[in-house]
Order: C-alpha cells, then structure tokens, then sequence
C-alpha cells in the first residue's frame, strides 16, 4: 500500500499521498520502537497504539476517496489498500507477523533478477540443480553462514562423505562450524 503513494508523492508531490505516507509513516514508527521484542508484547502494543492509528487512517482513507475523480491515481491507490485492508492490518492481531513482506521480496530478489537467465539452463534438468543451488546457498544465508565458505566446504568435503550420511553437510547441521564469533577468535 505505501508503495502507492509513495509513487504518486515522487511523481506529483501530491498533499493527500503525503498525507497518506506521513500516517503510515507513523505505523512504521511503532514497529521501529517494538522490533525484537516478544510476540505477545508486539501484539499489546500493537492494538494499543497501531490500533487506534489503523481505525483513524481507514476513516481517512473512505473520506478523502469520495473528493477524488475516481480515475485519479490517488483514487486508485486508496482503492487498493480499502480492498485489501483485511489484510494490510492483519498485523495489529499477530505479533509474529511483520507490517510489512519486505523480508520475504529481499529473499526473492535474486530470483527476480536472475528470472531471464534462468531460461537458459539448457533443459530440465539443469533448471533443477540451479534451483538445488539456489535453495543451498538461500538456507545458508538463513543460517547465518557465508554462502561462498559453506560451498567451498560442501565442495572439498563431499567426495569423502558417506553418501547415507549427506544431510550431514546440510547448512543448518554446519552452522556451528561456521560461527562468525568461533572464527573470529
């Protein structure tokens, strides 16, 4: 949602997107001050606080889309976030979900940019083992583990390795031999 306005306020420095990103500029405020804490904390603070900012910014939002042209790019990114507002407030209800999937397309990221690349694996079966690579490196970086230390020692250890025993060499059972604080020392 905020990706809407912010696009209209860059194109058209428009008072209402300004508006729009300044009240959700405030949502993002709360999270900023919650981040690490604990689930049950988030969600108290959440309806405490992001609750009462939701209600007021839904309110906003219906008002100021009855003074638009209902063509207009404003009018549409209200549009947007009113059909979606279930779930863009989902999670004031949650403290396990973030505001936001940013997580989640930073993840994608490189699929997305590699997408026309990919097409070019040479058959099935070479789009399969990039994606088994893709998916090791990916389950490495989740377990904090530099992707290019873990593969060169996945690379000069797999020979000798019982192949019954590969999961063995699975990131999160190195994890601990790649400890930044243990190599570090």
């Amino acid at each position: 949602m905020r990706r809407k306005f912010y696009d209209i306020q860059v194109a058209t420095d428009s008072p209402i997107s300004g508006e729009a990103l300044t009240r959700i500029g405030e949502l993002y405020g709360i999270e900023a001050e919650i981040r690490g804490q604990s689930p049950e904390t988030r969600q108290q603070i959440r309806k405490a606080r992001a609750g009462p900012k939701l209600i007021e910014l839904h309110q906003w939002l219906i008002t100021t889309v009855k003074k638009l042209s209902k063509k207009s790019d404003l009018a549409g990114a209200i549009h947007y976030a009113l059909a979606r507002w279930k779930a863009l407030t989902r999670y004031q209800d949650d403290g396990r979900v973030e505001i936001d999937n940013n997580a989640a397309e930073r993840a994608l990221r490189a699929v997305a940019l590699g997408r026309k690349n990919y097409l070019f694996a040479g058959a099935d079966c070479g789009g399969e083992r990039a994606a088994a690579i893709y998916s090791l490196i990916g389950t490495a970086k989740l377990n904090d583990i530099d992707p290019e230390a873990y593969l060169r020692y996945v690379l000069t250890h797999i020979a000798e390795q019982p192949i019954n025993r590969i999961d063995e060499l699975l990131p999160w059972n190195l994890a601990a031999q790649f400890d930044p604080q243990r190599i570090a020392a």
